[in-house]
């Protein structure tokens, strides 16, 4: 049975309720058992338990992390692949500059 997030979870019940669902405590949860009575509803067909966004770490069928990976896509990407193009020619410029730099002065100082 689903878990549902909502950014209006009390709507959400009161339409549920309205369209004839047996909403919050003393409803039997016959499925649905981690679910807080409040946020319960069963209908004929089956049970649905409402969330609101901020409740989403207490939901069982859907962690954190699924929800992360739709949301924020580019947070599963590794660091590397995050950096605009134009650090790393930054860094490679840089690189090449130190690398000159050291090894004209241990060219100078050899000359010596």
């Amino acid at each position: 049975m689903p878990e549902q997030i909502t950014k209006y979870p009390e709507v959400t019940l009161q339409i549920l309720k309205e369209a004839g669902a047996r909403c919050g405590e003393g409803v039997k949860q016959k499925i649905l058992t981690e679910c807080p009575p409040q946020q319960f509803c069963a209908l004929p067909t089956g049970e649905i338990c409402v969330y609101g966004i901020e409740q989403i770490p207490e939901m069982t069928q859907l962690s954190t992390g699924e929800l992360a990976r739709v949301v924020c896509p580019k947070d599963n990407q590794p660091a590397w692949e995050r950096i605009h193009p134009s650090i790393y020619w930054s860094f490679l410029l840089v690189a090449v500059f130190a690398v000159g730099l050291a090894v004209g002065v241990i060219g100078k100082n050899r000359v010596k």
